[in-house]
């Protein structure tokens, strides 16, 4: 059952086999590079779309009970390591890519919550989400979309406490800690029907947003699928490249894109026998340490912070990169 689950509702290979067909009956021969390419964006850019719009509304439903005030006051009740576990995990359900979740960070940060906790919650709110989840599984199946999930809330805990024993509190832009203000009024009550439309104006917010990387994400995964010789990616990415993962990830900085445009890539990346690992390293910088993302957080925090944050979270996906490939044999 849970196989039908995986395979046919989450990973609708029955859509792949559909579109297949239908391009044989168009005369296009989906053995061929250009009929692969063509038959992988199509069925990969449906798949993710349908359960992005899925996932969206759903998520979105539940976010709709933690308003950025609301989420505040929870983690405001929380101490230590344990308030850094609760930040990350309400990172899980706000929005699904880094420079979304900069400016509910600089309202935390503003409104007295400790500096280690916000960082948890940074951290945690692009890299790991419920959709991503989701999204995980359908491709790569439970064990290695939980242990993502996992090792991603634990990338964020722990560099959120680590941050925090730093004490660089002064390292936060003056207007940000001047500002006592709260992150935002007490959101009134929502009937289901005024949670309803929200998740639906999410929907169609949030697919605006990130459609186009899910495009470019695809077209790359079409590219490498079809076109890329598979010693290559294997030369580069695989066993035989020790600096695989560091390589991967510094090549991740400079994107741009949330989890759902770097799956495909690494879908693509993984049929090619590129390490588990190395892909995931990949997958967490570009939604973690992406450039467009860290210009937009130098606006918040100062350079000294600014290094530390980004040498935690590098160190970090570097270290799960390493580990995800020791044990690959266990997931895969």
């Amino acid at each position: 059952m849970w196989t039908f689950i995986q395979d046919q509702i989450l990973g609708m290979k029955w859509l792949n086999a559909l579109i297949g067909k239908l391009l044989f009956m168009a005369g296009l021969d989906v053995d061929s590079r250009i009929g692969g390419s063509i038959q992988f964006f199509i069925y990969d850019t449906i798949k993710i779309t349908v359960l992005l719009c899925v996932l969206i509304f759903l998520i979105s439903y539940i976010q709709s009970f933690f308003p950025p005030e609301r989420s505040r006051k929870i983690m405001g009740r929380f101490h230590g390591i344990g308030a850094n576990v609760i930040g990350a995990l309400l990172g899980t359900v706000t929005p699904f890519c880094s420079c979304s979740s900069i400016p509910i960070f600089m309202g935390f940060t503003s409104a007295g919550l400790p500096l280690g906790v916000t960082f948890s919650f940074l951290i945690s709110s692009p890299m790991v989400d419920l959709g991503s989840l989701v999204l995980l599984v359908s491709i790569f199946g439970v064990k290695i979309a939980v242990a993502y999930v996992a090792l991603g809330l634990v990338i964020a805990v722990l560099g959120g406490t680590l941050i925090e024993h730093l004490h660089m509190e002064d390292q936060i832009a003056d207007f940000i800690r001047n500002n006592n203000s709260k992150v935002d009024i007490e959101s009134p009550n929502l009937t289901a029907k005024d949670r309803l439309l929200f998740s639906k104006d999410q929907v169609v917010d949030t697919l605006k947003r990130v459609f186009p990387y899910i495009l470019v994400g695809v077209g790359i995964g079409a590219l490498i699928h079809n076109w890329i010789p598979e010693s290559w990616i294997q030369t580069i990415l695989g066993s035989r490249n020790p600096f695989g993962v560091i390589l991967a990830t510094l090549i991740g900085v400079p994107m741009y894109a949330d989890i759902f445009g770097t799956i495909p890539v690494a879908e693509a990346l993984l049929s090619k026998g590129a390490l588990l690992g190395t892909i995931l390293s990949f997958m967490m910088a570009v939604t973690t340490v992406s450039l467009p993302s860290l210009i937009m957080l130098k606006k918040a925090i100062k350079p000294k912070l600014m290094g530390a944050f980004v040498a935690i979270c590098t160190a970090g996906i570097i270290i799960v990169g390493y580990g995800f490939n020791i044990f690959q044999n266990l997931f895969i």
